[in-house]
């Protein structure tokens, strides 16, 4: 069986579902289980935050753990919702793209824009003197146009970078 066995992981977050939002017990599963399945696919699952794990220490060794019981999470229950559960609704994506990075994707566009070479220049130097908070205001305006209307971004371009 593989260590991280998709299967068991499901059986595991059904299982707590049908309890939830109780927790169930493990310790005797965990006991039974030779492999060891049981106790990596539940400390897994609890590192994703797909199940929460309450944690015992041992007796004869207090800075060591073991798993007792788990209960599921609410991503635990989006996870295993056809749809996605609340989490899809709800979830916004942020997207980061470095200042630096941004431009070079800018100039790429410039440079194989049907352009004269001299108007490159002049373009991509206009968008390399550009301080941070502009770069992010025609970056804005460049995904709102170019998801309205692809074809018009060089004029949208052209006219951020006072080339016009």
């Amino acid at each position: 069986m593989e260590m991280f066995s998709r299967e068991r992981q499901r059986e595991i977050l059904q299982e707590l579902r049908e309890a939830y939002p109780e927790e169930l017990d493990f310790k005797a599963v965990i006991a039974e289980d030779e492999s060891g399945d049981t106790i990596r696919n539940l400390h897994y699952l609890h590192e994703r935050g797909l199940i929460e794990a309450r944690l015992v220490p041992y007796v004869d060794n207090p800075e060591s753990y073991a798993l007792a019981a788990a209960k599921l999470t609410a991503d635990g229950i989006d996870f295993l919702a056809e749809d996605g559960g609340l989490r899809a609704i709800l979830g916004v994506v942020t997207i980061k793209i470095h200042e630096d990075s941004l431009k070079d994707l800018i100039a790429l566009r410039i440079q194989e824009a049907p352009l004269a070479p001299a108007d490159k220049k002049k373009w991509s130097d206009a968008l390399r003197a550009l301080p941070a908070d502009a770069t992010k205001h025609l970056a804005m305006k460049l995904v709102d146009l170019g998801l309205a209307h692809g074809h018009d971004g060089l004029r949208l371009l052209e006219k951020w970078l006072g080339l016009t």
